[in-house]
């Protein structure tokens, strides 16, 4: 079966079943699993499908995707962009990380980092810097999200009220195309935006997936945000608007303009 035919059928099987596996597909259609690659990512590229770890789902706009297929997905991404926004945190700095896989990874790069004080309503991300004997880490409680441990709700944001952060490390779950940092838990939505309110720069991390995705509530503009890591560039109008809103885009493997 020709590649023309076979990705209308994929994208019915998805809409079927929910979610399509690598293995599944190769046996079905009796290609190789590197054919099915090429086509996943192909209809991920396009946008008509979203790639988690050993296949793909149907990208929803009023639903996430589960935790550990987020945090499958594109981790060699993840970890440059959170390398590259570590390095733009110095010692002794006072931070917010909030939830998400890319703010998890950004918390696996500060293991090293000294004289640290960060809040979180992220349980993951607390744990993880629990391996830094110089970080004092503080847990705004809240509402437990189960689903990835997360803490959301009016506790997390009237303590996140009590603090002036240095620097926040935010998330989101899509970004469009006039630079709107969207999310599907409203009540997540309110404690970002307390978040950014409460931060004299913020820095956002987020990977192309994102560019393609679409969720209900708008957490603030890019116009917002002070420096955007990111791992592909922005379409040309986007990026010409983050240059009149001055937010610096960073690359990790290009540390220039964000048209390049």
């Amino acid at each position: 079966m020709s590649q023309s035919f076979r990705q209308p059928d994929i994208l019915d099987i998805a809409r079927v079943e929910g979610k399509v596996t690598v293995e599944g597909l190769a046996e079905r259609f009796g290609v190789t699993v590197q054919t099915i690659r090429r086509d996943l990512a192909e209809l991920a590229d396009t946008g008509r499908l979203q790639r988690v770890h050993g296949g793909a789902i149907m990208p929803s706009g009023t639903t996430n995707i589960g935790y550990e297929d987020r945090r499958a997905l594109n981790q060699a991404a993840k970890r440059a962009i959170a390398r590259a926004c570590a390095a733009h945190i110095p010692d002794g700095a006072s931070l917010f990380l909030n939830i998400g896989t890319s703010t998890e990874a950004v918390a696996h790069e500060l293991l090293n980092h000294k004289r640290l004080l960060v809040v979180t309503n992220n349980m993951n991300v607390a744990q993880i810097l629990s391996g830094n004997p110089e970080c004092q880490v503080i847990v705004t409680g809240g509402t437990l999200r189960r689903s990835d441990g997360g803490l959301v709700g009016n506790l997390a944001s009237n303590t996140i009220r009590q603090f002036k952060f240095d620097i926040a490390v935010i998330g989101c779950s899509a970004l469009d195309q006039d630079g709107d940092l969207l999310d599907f838990d409203f009540q997540e939505v309110e404690v970002s935006q307390a978040i950014i309110a409460q931060s004299r720069r913020c820095f956002l991390v987020s990977d192309h997936s994102k560019f393609q995705r679409s969720a209900p509530a708008r957490i603030a503009s890019l116009a917002d945000i002070d420096i955007f890591f990111t791992d592909n560039p922005l379409a040309q109008g986007l990026a010409s608007r983050c240059r009149d809103w001055n937010t610096e885009i960073i690359r990790p493997d290009k540390m220039c303009d964000p048209t390049a």
